[in-house]
């Protein structure tokens, strides 16, 4: 898609598309999303945060004035579409160091998400899920109060989404076709990493495992019938937890990754196997100083590099891209997946294109590829943009593969 925004630096665009793609439920509305775009100076990650913080705060100063009226459904909208706003803020201050502005506009985005997560009905319940010595954060989504076992979608996100955000990815479209929904924050994602300094980990099961465990002591979920969908670098964690933890009965890739190593040394002179050597090298200046070159004339390679020093919680740009080398479907893993899988794909993906073809075709599981094209409008990262048809398709199929009718 053309950027109507930003005409000349792709991320903006991408980040302000993302922002409207949840126009679709609820997160945003088209024109706070543009007039905000328009007082933001392209490519200055400064003047991003202070224009997202003031629509948030003037959005979220209305909706707590509704609420106070008791205008609940107003107030409602109102700190969905703040908690957004106050999330699109804090996205480029990630670092080592962070920028200490993005602790607050974080939490203001979980506590507006919160306040309107209260007067849902029935409302979403924030859940705290059992994790080796503590818990991890997130969100319990119910069709009604009967306490009926149905179907369950779980769902995370991935490299720099929030579990606040699935309210827009996919949770409440779950909701809306039956579903019992649980959301969450593993490590490494904004919850773990702001409050417990919990960076990601590469073994995955080890933290999805607890959470179907969770879930299988809820009344609403059905034991036989839980799916788990991993959006962006989930669609990597998301199979890694599948070729392990068997009692999943359906997995959705959004979309599907084989091999974040790929990246990382695919721009490094030699064979794969130097490349990972020179990134785990206890000393390797040239490489270093080659980082440092990337980041400084490329805005997406800097900001990408910044943020994954925060979530591994490494210390340098080459410790970060050396982490990424642990992260693989390789060796057989993808081959021991056992339920269903789908696997989504984008044609015009600028981060990881040809990865779900790679996944793809080294499942040995009942498998579904889905192409997702820029004629549909959902030919971008994850599909933004076209939110309704993304999730009207993979629902449509999560629908067929658990025997699912309404």
């Amino acid at each position: 898609m053309k950027p109507l925004l930003f005409p000349n630096n792709i991320q903006f665009w991408y980040e302000t598309l993302r922002s409207m793609s949840h126009i679709a439920y609820g997160g945003a509305d088209f024109g706070e999303v543009v007039s905000t775009a328009e007082r933001i100076t392209e490519g200055d990650y400064g003047s991003w945060y202070t224009e997202w913080m003031a629509t948030a705060d003037r959005v979220a100063g209305q909706a707590e004035k509704s609420l106070a009226a008791g205008h609940r459904v107003s107030a409602r909208d109102g700190f969905l579409r703040a908690s957004n706003y106050y999330r699109s803020a804090e996205f480029f201050l990630h670092g080592h160091p962070c920028d200490p502005r993005h602790d607050h506009a974080y939490d203001r985005s979980v506590d507006t998400f919160r306040a309107a997560a209260a007067l849902f009905t029935p409302i979403i319940e924030p859940v705290q899920i059992p994790y080796e010595d503590t818990t991890l954060p997130g969100y319990l989504y119910r069709v009604d109060d009967t306490a009926t076992p149905r179907p369950t979608l779980i769902m995370h996100n991935g490299f720099d989404g929030t579990a606040e955000e699935l309210h827009y990815f996919g949770a409440m479209a779950g909701v809306e076709r039956g579903y019992t929904v649980l959301t969450f924050d593993g490590p490494g994602m904004p919850g773990p990493r702001h409050h417990q300094n919990l960076p990601f980990r590469p073994d995955w099961e080890n933290v999805v495992t607890p959470v179907v465990d969770y879930a299988q002591t809820l009344p609403d979920v059905d034991d036989d019938r839980i799916a788990l969908l991993g959006i962006s670098m989930g669609g990597i964690l998301a199979p890694r937890a599948a070729a392990f933890e068997h009692r999943l009965a359906a997995l959705i890739a959004v979309d599907g990754l084989y091999d974040l190593g790929q990246t990382t040394t695919r721009n490094i002179p030699g064979t794969r196997e130097e490349a990972e050597h020179l990134l785990r090298a206890e000393s390797a200046p040239e490489l270093d100083a080659a980082l440092q070159r990337l980041m400084a004339t490329d805005p997406i390679s800097r900001w990408a590099i910044n943020h994954g020093m925060y979530v591994m919680g490494v210390d340098t740009p080459r410790a970060f891209n050396a982490s990424y080398l642990d992260y693989t479907l390789a060796d057989g893993i993808a081959e021991q997946i056992q339920c269903p899988t789908l696997v989504c794909d984008a044609e015009d993906d600028m981060f990881f294109h040809g990865q779900p073809e790679q996944l793809y075709d080294h499942l040995t599981c009942p498998k579904t590829h889905m192409h997702f094209t820029n004629d549909e409008g959902a030919g971008a990262h994850c599909h933004p943009g076209a939110m309704r048809l993304t999730q009207t398709r993979i629902y449509d199929w999560l629908d067929d593969t658990l025997n699912t009718t309404w």
